[in-house]
Protein backbone atom coordinates (compact mmCIF):
# COMPACT_ATOMS: atom_id res chain seq x y z
CA UNK A 1 0.00 0.00 0.00
CA UNK A 2 1.15 3.53 -0.65
CA UNK A 3 0.56 6.65 1.41
CA UNK A 4 -1.27 9.55 -0.21
CA UNK A 5 2.14 11.18 -0.91
CA UNK A 6 3.13 8.21 -3.10
CA UNK A 7 5.62 6.57 -0.71
CA UNK A 8 5.27 2.85 -0.02
CA UNK A 9 4.21 1.98 3.51
CA UNK A 10 6.80 0.01 5.50
CA UNK A 11 6.61 -2.08 8.63
CA UNK A 12 7.45 0.07 11.66
CA UNK A 13 6.61 3.41 10.04
CA UNK A 14 5.26 6.00 12.47
CA UNK A 15 2.14 7.59 10.99
CA UNK A 16 -0.46 10.23 11.76
CA UNK A 17 -3.89 8.62 11.39
CA UNK A 18 -5.85 11.82 11.89
CA UNK A 19 -5.54 15.02 13.88
CA UNK A 20 -3.79 14.21 17.14
CA UNK A 21 -3.70 10.40 16.70
CA UNK A 22 -0.41 8.66 15.91
CA UNK A 23 0.27 5.01 15.19
CA UNK A 24 2.81 2.43 14.03
CA UNK A 25 2.51 0.05 11.08
CA UNK A 26 2.58 -3.39 12.77
CA UNK A 27 1.68 -5.59 9.76
CA UNK A 28 1.81 -5.24 6.01
CA UNK A 29 -0.16 -7.99 4.38
CA UNK A 30 0.82 -6.54 0.99
CA UNK A 31 4.53 -7.23 1.64
CA UNK A 32 4.00 -10.25 3.93
CA UNK A 33 5.65 -8.52 6.92
CA UNK A 34 4.50 -8.96 10.51
CA UNK A 35 5.86 -7.94 13.89
CA UNK A 36 6.29 -10.47 16.72
CA UNK A 37 3.40 -8.83 18.62
CA UNK A 38 1.15 -9.20 15.53
CA UNK A 39 2.20 -12.55 14.01
CA UNK A 40 1.33 -13.77 10.56
CA UNK A 41 -0.61 -16.76 11.90
CA UNK A 42 -3.10 -14.41 13.58
CA UNK A 43 -3.40 -11.68 10.93
CA UNK A 44 -2.79 -13.15 7.46
CA UNK A 45 -6.54 -13.80 7.06
CA UNK A 46 -6.88 -10.08 6.26
CA UNK A 47 -5.09 -10.82 2.93
CA UNK A 48 -4.16 -7.23 2.00
CA UNK A 49 -3.44 -3.78 3.35
CA UNK A 50 -1.89 -2.55 6.59
CA UNK A 51 -2.53 -3.03 10.27
CA UNK A 52 -1.76 0.08 12.30
CA UNK A 53 -1.64 0.21 16.09
CA UNK A 54 -2.65 3.66 17.33
CA UNK A 55 -0.91 5.27 20.28
CA UNK A 56 -4.00 4.59 22.43
CA UNK A 57 -3.79 0.84 21.70
CA UNK A 58 -6.56 0.62 19.11
CA UNK A 59 -5.76 -1.38 15.98
CA UNK A 60 -6.96 -0.35 12.52
CA UNK A 61 -6.90 -2.27 9.25
CA UNK A 62 -6.62 -0.28 6.03
CA UNK A 63 -7.00 -1.94 2.62
CA UNK A 64 -6.67 1.29 0.66
CA UNK A 65 -4.70 4.41 1.35
CA UNK A 66 -6.62 6.92 3.41
CA UNK A 67 -5.84 10.54 2.61
CA UNK A 68 -5.62 11.27 6.34
CA UNK A 69 -2.73 8.83 6.92
CA UNK A 70 0.60 10.67 6.77
CA UNK A 71 4.02 9.28 7.39
CA UNK A 72 5.70 11.01 10.35
CA UNK A 73 8.90 8.98 10.51
CA UNK A 74 10.31 6.04 8.59
CA UNK A 75 11.11 2.92 10.57
CA UNK A 76 14.61 2.76 9.08
CA UNK A 77 15.25 6.38 10.10
CA UNK A 78 14.61 5.50 13.77
CA UNK A 79 16.86 2.43 13.54
CA UNK A 80 19.81 4.42 12.17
Amino acid sequence: MMYANGNNAKLGDKVRLWNGRLGIVVCSMDTNEYTPAYPKAEWEYLKQGLLIKADNGEVFHYVEADEDIEIVERADARAA
